[in-house]
Formats: structure tokens, sequence, C-alpha cells
């Protein structure tokens, strides 16, 4: 009976041990001038994977994060797609839909950082999820940074559909049954990997304009004034901006 009672606390210790503690969401977003600013100490207000997990070896640390954007963003003539953060929740995590990884046949794991290929794996696609997202469609970097693929239910408030803003300073709004322009192509792949267009990657989508309610960037009109919006289906989140893009956006 002792040693029963031994091996069963010593169990439940190494379980309690490993069970991921992080702290709470802490926030703050004020307007300093003609901008306004979102600090956070990089833990969301949910619970995350249990990282590190399979398809993703990093593991969740804490973040000094800071993005401010223009109060008063202006549409520009032409967009914009070097952000690769394409926005900031209100509870202050990185929004960066896209991935750093690209087809490659001569890695072990079938794709790396090299963009010869001209195939950018997509974390979601139609079929499945990878790179080792959670929940809530989000997962860390090698730096420990959480942040969003996708929308997550624990962005949304009652009685409001902002969820953040853009790195324009654009708000980003979420609304269930929006359709997106974007499709994926027919027919199949002419180079590496082959195979037929199945949203695996971001290359086997195409922008249709006025095949949905919404642009190229993502982005309509809500309550009379230029919004962009999270989608459940490609590109999800904004991944082009119409604005003048934030420098503190384009150094994650």
């Amino acid at each position: 009976m002792k040693t029963f009672l031994f091996n069963f606390l010593f169990l439940f210790s190494i379980h309690i041990i490993f069970v991921p503690v992080y702290g709470e969401n802490k926030v703050a977003i004020i307007n300093y001038g003609k901008e306004k600013c979102i600090s956070s100490n990089g833990i969301p207000n949910h619970k995350i994977g249990n990282f590190p997990t399979r398809g993703n070896p990093h593991k969740f640390k804490p973040q000094n994060i800071k993005f401010c954007f223009s109060l008063f963003p202006q549409r520009l003539p032409n967009v914009s797609y070097k952000a690769r953060v394409s926005g900031v929740t209100l509870t202050g995590i990185p929004i960066r839909p896209s991935t750093a990884d690209w087809f490659d046949p001569n890695s072990r794991r079938g794709h790396s950082k090299n963009p010869s290929s001209g195939w950018n794996l997509e974390a979601i696609s139609p079929n499945k999820k990878i790179f080792g997202l959670d929940a809530n469609n989000a997962h860390v970097d090698k730096r420990g940074l959480y942040h969003y693929h996708g929308v997550s239910k624990n962005l949304l408030t009652k009685g409001s559909s902002l969820i953040g803003y853009a790195a324009d300073g654009f708000e980003i709004h979420y609304k269930k049954n929006l359709e997106t322009s974007y499709r994926i192509k027919n027919g199949e792949r002419s180079t590496p990997p082959f195979g037929k267009h199945d949203g695996s990657y971001k290359e086997d989508y195409e922008y249709v304009k006025g095949s949905g309610d919404l642009d190229e960037c993502n982005g309509g009109i809500l309550l009379g004034k230029y919004v962009y919006f999270a989608t459940g289906n490609f590109p999800f989140f904004p991944r082009c901006h119409w604005g003048r893009v934030s420098r503190d956006f384009l150094k994650l």
C-alpha cells in the first residue's frame, strides 16, 4: 500500500510540474497624439497549447510587445504586402496569418525557409492544420512569441465585432458569413510539389475581384467606414494593407 501511494504521489507531482502556468494577459491601449499604441506581455487571454508540441518544437515565453500605428489611417492608391505581422489584437497578441516556410524537396521535413520553390506553406488549409497550431489557431515561433494564424473565439467580445487593428491603423472586425474574394485555383500545380491545388500553399489561391464580399486585403465597408475583416477561410486576416504600414509591424 505504501509503495502504491508513493508511486501515485510521484506521478501526480510530475503532472503538476509540467502544466504550463504563464500568468494573466496584461495589455494597455493608449493614444499618443496621432497614434494608438497597444502594449502587452505577450500572454493571451486564454489557455494556449502545451508547447513544445508535435509540429512545433518551440517553447512559449512572455514578451515585451508594443505596436503603435496611426489613429487616422488613410487609404493610399496601391496596396502594400511588406508586413508579415498584419495586425495586433485588442489583447496585445500579434496577427501573422502567413508562414515563413516554403516547399523544399531537399529538406528532411519537406519545407524550409528557402523560398526558391515559390510555394509558401499555409498553416491552415481546408483539410488540415500544421506547425502545431493549438485550438485557438495560434502557436509560438523560435523566440517563444505566441501569434495567431486564424481567428479565435476568445478574441470576440460581447456587443462588439472589433478584435484588433491592422498594421496601417485600420480596424479589424469579425463578422460571420462574410465571403472572401479568394478561390482555390482549378487544375494542378505546374511545378514541384505538383499535385492538385488544394489550399496547402498560398499560391493555390487566387483573388477573384467581386466574387465575394471583401477586397484583396480582406477589407470592406462597415457602418460607413473602411475596415478589414477576419474570416473563417483564406486569407483569414488581411495580408496586405491600403494604408501606411507602421514600422513596429516590420520588426517581428
